[in-house]
């Protein structure tokens, strides 16, 4: 997510890449943004989504263009290296061997390296420059410092999110009453799950296996196959797909009677962080643009594919408020179809889709946990260097898999985890840094190649305008929500 430069991996056509940033965006914050609308109101939430839509869209743009100029810096100073070993290997020949070897070898050689360099775009995107690669390259020290800071506490609030969301399912699908007459109750952390044991407890032991299980693999490597990804993603869309049509069909039938509200301004700080949360793809861009094959349509697929999320949203979100009752929605809103049978009456399906967020989520745990432990290397030894085992084998994995678990354990508030996580590190990766990016990106270029060089993955954002206006707007964001949690605090 953060490293260097890599090989590109198996290419593939640009609408197989719209499918994988559909799949990548579309994940564990979609299941928590229904509750986000019913809390903030359905034209508050509609007329937001579609604003933080279109702001993720614009700094996406950014962080292409980003990676065109990296790809075109790396590329010039290659040809500048070729050219020192070139002068370096001529100007060991003696007058008498140039002499000899004849007129034709120093004519030819300018003209081969001409075309060589008209034939190819310095802005191609060939090679896969990671998000921490162009960080090193464009920013500072301390630019470069505060951008694995940011990705480092976004991955933490990732990790949280996920412990807490697959014992949250697995508590529900256990401890929640199936038979059918549960779809009006509203349960606590004290009612009991098994004798003494309460759904607290419950929740607890579920997060101990779960860490059990799943944190060892932060001291290994780990990698989602294509075949894992494959069935990981039919589930979702199987789930989600189901998700709708049934609350379509319970709207439809009229036997839902449910007016949510129209706005309510106390909602607004979290669904703004659920929504930069749910939105975010910025920091995996790399790894799936650079794979496609054909990218001349890269921008106009990148815009479909912001549009359909945006729809795909809506639509889920719409259909959760108008079907059930805003008090009764779960965090979680695959928990609702668990225990309410005039939703869904088979029980092996109300099952599935209980316990969907526990197979999908679980196989991204281990890759976010490599990630972020790979991320904690790199902060403090960007050089390459090698650590002690201890620290290397034990140190690191620790500081990865503990913080996040210890926050699961204290809260399962998954819909504050996620607004959170969204308000304040989401902030950084999907505004701040891609505006800065962009913004140094064009600086470094110029002086090298000149204003007349067209970089033919520019943004249509290009005015230095919309750069000051993501940054302004990321400000404001952060102080509108650091505000609100300051009021609510003290009110309390």
């Amino acid at each position: 997510m953060a490293g260097g430069i890599t090989d590109t991996g198996e290419p593939y056509s640009a609408f197989v890449g719209l499918v994988y940033m559909f799949n990548l965006i579309v994940g564990t914050g979609a299941l928590t943004m229904p509750k986000a609308f019913a809390t903030a109101g359905w034209v508050v939430s509609l007329a937001l989504i579609s604003f933080l839509g279109f702001m993720s869209y614009m700094t996406t743009t950014f962080v292409i263009e980003a990676m065109a100029a990296a790809n075109a810096q790396l590329r010039w100073k290659r040809r500048e290296q070729e050219e020192v070993i070139d002068s370096d290997s001529s100007s060991e020949y003696s007058d008498d061997d140039i002499m000899g070897r004849g007129r034709s070898e120093p004519e030819t050689k300018p003209i081969l390296s001409v075309q060589r360099s008209s034939a190819v775009d310095h802005f191609d995107i060939l090679e896969r420059v990671e998000m921490g690669q162009m960080a090193s390259m464009f920013f500072n020290k301390v630019g470069v410092n505060m951008f694995y800071i940011c990705i480092i506490v976004y991955l933490y609030g990732d990790l949280a999110i996920y412990a807490a969301a697959v014992p949250i399912s697995l508590m529900e699908v256990a401890c929640g009453n199936h038979s059918c007459s549960a779809g009006s109750v509203k349960y606590n952390d004290t009612d009991p799950c098994w004798g003494p044991v309460t759904r607290k407890d419950a929740y607890r032991v579920f997060l101990s296996v779960f860490t059990l299980l799943l944190g060892p693999f932060a001291f290994f490597n780990a990698q989602k196959t294509k075949y894992l990804q494959i069935l990981t993603s039919l589930m979702r869309w199987i789930a989600f797909t189901m998700m709708i049509i049934l609350a379509l069909i319970r709207i439809i039938k009229g036997t839902s009677e449910i007016h949510p509200p129209v706005a309510s301004l106390s909602g607004v700080p979290n669904l703004f962080g659920v929504c930069v949360y749910s939105f975010m793809c910025q920091h995996s861009l790399p790894s799936l643009v650079t794979p496609i094959s054909d990218k001349k349509r890269v921008g106009t697929l990148v815009f479909a594919d912001y549009v359909l999320i945006l729809g795909f949203y809506v639509l889920l979100s719409f259909t959760a408020i108008f079907c059930f009752d805003s008090s009764l929605l779960h965090d979680m809103y695959t928990l609702n179809f668990t225990d309410n049978c005039s939703v869904l009456d088979i029980p092996v399906l109300r099952y599935f889709l209980g316990l969907f967020p526990v197979f999908t989520i679980s196989t991204n745990f281990p890759i976010i946990a490599v990630t972020l432990r790979n991320n904690w290397k790199t902060l403090f030894h960007r050089d390459g260097g090698t650590y002690p085992w201890v620290v290397d084998r034990v140190v690191f994995p620790l500081i990865t898999l503990v913080p996040p678990v210890v926050v699961a354990f204290c809260t399962h508030n998954l819909e504050s985890l996620v607004g959170i996580t969204g308000s304040y590190a989401g902030t950084g990766i999907q505004y701040i840094v891609p505006a800065f990016l962009v913004y140094y990106a064009r600086r470094h270029l110029e002086p090298v190649m000149g204003r007349d060089a067209v970089n033919k993955h520019q943004s249509p954002f290009r005015h230095t305008f919309w750069v000051w206006f993501v940054l302004l707007w990321a400000a404001f964001c952060l102080m509108f929500v650091t505000a609100n949690i300051i009021l609510t605090d003290t009110k309390k």
